[in-house]
């Protein structure tokens, strides 16, 4: 069965807290439950990681492609997204397909937040469907061989 690591950023541990009018009100908590029921239902595996230190992101990227039953990645780098080239050069150099997925449309916000660093060595980005971005890619990467 495959197994997908879905990685959260900085300050995604305080989603339905932190400015629900751009971020919904739901929890982490209610997002990981809905990436494991959507998980059982297409047969993968998931595998939870938030933190809000870059270092600790980065190494959990290195530790998931040292797992050979890790298939995939998605992460969701919160505003590292913009700024952390050291995140943009794990992602690189993890040799798995990695999906960046955004809650908020990071192209209808403010100027800094519309350029992600990270998307370019992504095989693809989600942005601005909620939840339903983490899905989409979830989806995406089960059916990829």
């Amino acid at each position: 069965m495959k197994k997908i690591v879905i990685i959260n950023g900085p300050n995604l541990d305080r989603l339905g807290i932190r400015e629900p009018e751009i971020y919904g009100d739901q929890t982490l908590t209610d997002l990981e439950n809905l990436l494991t029921q959507e998980a059982a239902l297409i047969g993968v595996d998931v595998k939870f990681y938030q933190s809000n230190h870059e270092g600790f992101i980065i190494d959990e990227i290195n530790n998931e492609c040292a797992d050979s039953e890790v298939f995939g990645i998605i992460i969701n780098p919160g505003a590292l997204t913009h700024t952390s080239l050291a995140l943009r050069d794990a992602i690189a150099g993890a040799e798995l397909p990695v999906i960046e997925v955004h809650i908020s449309n990071i192209y209808n916000r403010e100027d800094i937040r519309q350029k992600s660093i990270t998307s370019e060595v992504c095989i693809g980005v989600i942005s601005g469907l909620g939840f339903d971005s983490y899905l989409a890619a979830l989806r995406h990467l089960a059916k990829l061989d």
